[in-house]
């Protein structure tokens, strides 16, 4: 086989990090075959998938390497800079390693990796998982999340391009889309913050947000903030297996 040639194996499922992955491979217009993992079924803990992530969480995925070889990633942001640094040759939704904007894109990667996803995500496990409200929980990292999306509000506020960095959309915006289109399963209301509703807007009007948005499965999170019946019974039927998955790995 071509060691240049996509061998792009995505182990996934429909989740905020999943769908970042499949949006920047649309993006890039890179042929892949999709893996859909069943969180339900723990699927993610097996053997031959903790082969590929040993920390057990989807997203994930494989390639042939230049070596001729497979080479394994997990991560999403480790996963979407392996995308543009390798197959990004013309930059589409990257800049060139050495510029400044190569360097801010990693910096927005970042702010989203180690501070808004992580504190959306457990403001939905208090929000929306735990088996019983508990207010402390709720109100921090409801505020936290609140305050990064005001982050996010004031910046693209002096944008230009009304994306994130420079001229374009970046993996920088593709990595924040899928949470940030999450806001109210979270508690939180979008419009508080103009800026971003609209940069949330101009995201999904791209082919690529909107064909990568449905894998595996199609996206239906803005329809289910619209009924709250609907969003409390995909929460109950969430909320068993997290609490069900949360015991057996105190178990071990």
């Amino acid at each position: 086989m071509d060691s240049d040639k996509p061998n792009i194996q995505l182990y996934t499922t429909q989740t905020p990090n999943g769908i970042k992955i499949s949006i920047t491979l649309e993006e890039l217009g890179l042929p892949y075959a999709v893996h859909k993992i069943e969180l339900q079924k723990n699927t993610q803990k097996e053997p031959w998938f903790l082969e590929i992530n040993p920390n057990g969480r989807i997203p994930a995925l494989t390639d042939t390497f230049s070596d001729g070889k497979s080479i394994r990633l997990f991560e999403s942001g480790s996963i979407q800079q392996y995308l543009v640094e390798r197959y990004d040759k013309d930059h589409k939704i990257s800049y060139p390693p050495d510029t400044r904007e190569h360097y801010e894109v990693n910096n927005w990667l970042f702010f989203l990796n180690a501070g808004v996803g992580p504190m959306q995500g457990q403001t939905n496990h208090f929000v929306r998982y735990a088996p019983e409200r508990i207010e402390y929980g709720v109100n921090r990292y409801t505020n936290e999340t609140r305050r990064l999306y005001r982050v996010l509000d004031t910046h693209l506020k002096s944008s230009s391009s009304g994306y994130l960095v420079g001229d374009r959309c970046t993996i920088a915006d593709i990595a924040h889309w899928g949470w940030i289109v999450g806001a109210g399963w979270a508690g939180v209301d979008i419009e508080e913050f103009p800026h971003l509703k609209a940069w949330e807007d101009r995201m999904l009007a791209r082919p690529a947000v909107e064909k990568g948005r449905h894998v595996p499965d199609k996206h239906t999170m803005k329809e289910k903030q619209k009924d709250p019946q609907l969003m409390e019974k995909a929460a109950a039927e969430a909320r068993a297996w997290i609490q069900s998955s949360m015991a057996e790995d105190a178990k071990k």
